[in-house]
């Protein structure tokens, strides 16, 4: 694909996205304004951005905390999920006595074990980010492990035809054949981490020097702070799409060179 060509589709995928919330965002004002709702019924976009402007300092304080738990948590829950899939596909029994309870994490409700969590843990930022790491560490072991798992038998067969070591067939072709997988866990994960720092604040009702964007959404709905609240949820979902984007992007730069799913083909 030539460069220009490629610069277009670059431009496409920006623009597109870009222009198709611009235009939301429009009809909001323009519905809100027209039907004469009320600000703390349901506030237009101008109102939350001059709310946002008015309580920057405060919410950013907020932002930060709730990004503290989040990386934390996230970069738990990747070392933790890919050392529990390295351990799964050392032998089939393990992986079958396990992997059950992987599952058992990711169906429980946060919601219900993170009021014990928060008791058990003194440390508030601890026992927030415990919480944030069960939500965010299964998609890591199930897609790791599945990928360590889909190895080409062929190439397999051949590296055993040459006699290669478990460690040869786990750093020569185990591991490159997973990354697909892996960075499809991490895009996945990284936004559980955020929901879960999220959940577990609303939870734990932390307030304070300590207090998250879920503290701040709490005590402005209790406040009738509604713009602020708005404010508050938008900073959690850029803060999400930012995250995502960011997780695109690592696996743009780790494969783009030789996986043919992050590769660019002409059409």
């Amino acid at each position: 694909m030539n460069a220009p060509l490629i610069r277009n589709e670059r431009f496409v995928q920006i623009a597109a996205p870009i222009s198709v919330g611009l235009l939301f965002l429009l009809i909001w004002e323009i519905a809100v304004r027209a039907t004469g709702v009320a600000p703390y019924v349901l506030p237009g976009p101008l109102t939350i951005f001059s709310a946002l402007q008015e309580n920057w300092l405060d919410l950013l304080n907020a932002l930060l905390t709730t990004l503290k738990v989040t990386f934390l948590a996230f970069a738990i829950a990747v070392l933790l999920g890919v050392a529990c899939s390295l351990l799964f596909i050392q032998s089939k029994w393990i992986e079958m006595s396990l992997f059950p309870y992987a599952i058992l994490m990711q169906v429980t409700p946060i919601v219900a074990i993170a009021p014990l969590i928060i008791i058990w843990i003194d440390d508030t930022t601890w026992s927030l980010t415990v919480c944030a790491v069960i939500m965010a560490i299964f998609p890591v072991i199930s897609n790791t492990t599945l990928g360590l798992r889909s190895v080409d038998p062929n190439l397999l067969n051949m590296f055993r035809m040459y006699r290669a070591g478990r460690w040869q067939q786990l750093v020569r072709l185990r591991i490159p054949g997973a990354l697909p997988y892996f960075f499809g866990g991490l895009r996945i994960s990284s936004g559980l981490a955020l929901i879960g720092a999220v959940v577990a604040e609303f939870v734990a009702g932390t307030g304070g020097a300590k207090a998250g964007l879920a503290y701040m959404i709490l005590q402005s709905s209790y406040s009738l702070q509604i713009p602020k609240m708005f404010a508050a949820l938008m900073l959690i979902t850029v803060t999400g799409v930012l995250l995502f984007t960011l997780m695109v992007w690592l696996s743009n730069l780790a494969l783009r060179n030789w996986h043919e799913s992050a590769m660019k083909t002409e059409n």
